[in-house]
């Protein structure tokens, strides 16, 4: 055998076992790296189980809950505007009762002035100017009760017809030219309630 084909043969040999070698070592480190990312995946794995099992749960309300829960509020909040409607209601009708009380009992002394002046009639008939003294007395007191309460009598004779604070009974004619549309007399008097109208006046108006 040639000297040169037995050393081509060993080179081979060597070439060829150099090959396997760094087959070997390229398979064990592509296995290391697989093992590693295995070994990661593994881990995130288990840092994601984790992170799941460490939220809290999310309470899920479906549509029936929900309008339920809409339903007790608005039953809630009906009843209680009907029991303020009602105690309002209530407090009303007592202020309009206090109220009534009170005007009443300003004008017992009135109710009493007029039982002496009854009481008078039956005892003395001869004191004429006494009674009259008497009744406008009593038509005085009553008057000024009223007015302290808010009671105001309208002015009429004499002033210009309005229809805010006049009705107008008839019409007849104006005796100068300055008279018309003028209120010439006063057939019922007309009251004011703290600048309010309670009861409209009844006049003749010229024309």
């Amino acid at each position: 055998m040639p000297k040169n084909e037995g050393k081509d043969k060993k080179k081979n040999t060597e070439s060829t076992k150099g090959s396997h070698e760094e087959l070997v070592e390229m398979k064990e480190s592509v296995d290391g790296k697989q093992t590693d990312t295995s070994e990661k995946d593994n881990q995130v794995t288990e840092d994601e189980k984790s992170l799941n099992d460490k939220q809290p749960e999310v309470e899920v309300v479906t549509p029936e809950e929900q309008i339920a829960e809409w339903n007790d509020k608005y039953l809630r909040l009906y009843s209680e505007f009907d029991n303020y409607r009602k105690r309002t209601l209530k407090e009303k009708i007592e202020l309009s009762k206090t109220a009534s009380a009170e005007v009443i009992i300003k004008l017992l002394p009135v109710l009493d002035d007029f039982e002496r002046a009854i009481k008078a009639f039956e005892t003395n008939t001869d004191s004429t100017q006494a009674i009259k003294d008497g009744i406008l007395l009593i038509f005085n007191k009553f008057i000024t009760i009223l007015n302290q309460q808010g009671l105001e009598q309208m002015k009429t004779i004499g002033e210009t017809f309005d229809t805010d604070f006049h009705e107008a009974i008839t019409n007849i004619p104006s005796p100068s030219p300055d008279k018309k549309n003028k209120i010439l007399d006063e057939v019922e008097k007309g009251y004011l309630l703290n600048g309010k109208v309670i009861r409209y006046a009844k006049v003749v108006v010229g024309n």
